[in-house]
């Protein structure tokens, strides 16, 4: 019965592991969601964003990252992060690895009104806090009625 199955890989649980991938490429959205801390599958870094009247904050989770590895840029309304995780070298045989390295990039869509001169990022404790600043002319005033 399996013979009819393409040649995906060397087991089983291969084919298995490339059909539920295909699914959730094609029907996005339907897949089972594990809980509030799930992303996307293949997502990596994950990112909390977040705003306020003054600012917008990304908040990008990824421990073990070189400072110097990090790219951070803002065009037309686009926040790019990229970065990399060095490869760890070890002359250990996993039978299970988790844990990414390499390149990666996430690019998030901002709002109108950022203003991409007054754009800040700190990375501290493995999370990189990006705070793009709002345009002043986008900033609520409050008007005095005489």
């Amino acid at each position: 019965m399996l013979s009819n199955w393409p040649d995906f890989g060397n087991s089983l649980f291969d084919q298995l592991w490339r059909w539920d991938r295909n699914f959730d490429d094609f029907f996005p959205g339907l897949g089972w969601e594990p809980g509030i801390r799930a992303s996307s599958p293949h997502t990596y870094p994950p990112i909390n964003v977040g705003d306020s009247p003054e600012q917008v904050d990304v908040y990008v989770f990824a421990a073990a990252i070189n400072p110097d590895s990090w790219d951070v840029s803002v065009r037309q309304n686009l926040l790019t992060v990229s970065g990399e995780r060095e490869h760890e070298q070890s002359d250990n045989t996993f039978y299970r690895r988790e844990r990414f390295s390499g390149r990666f990039q996430r690019v998030v869509t901002l709002p109108e009104d950022v203003d991409p001169d007054h754009v800040e990022a700190h990375y501290r404790n493995g999370v990189l806090h990006v705070t793009i600043k709002r345009k002043e002319s986008a900033t609520p005033r409050r008007i005095e009625v005489n």
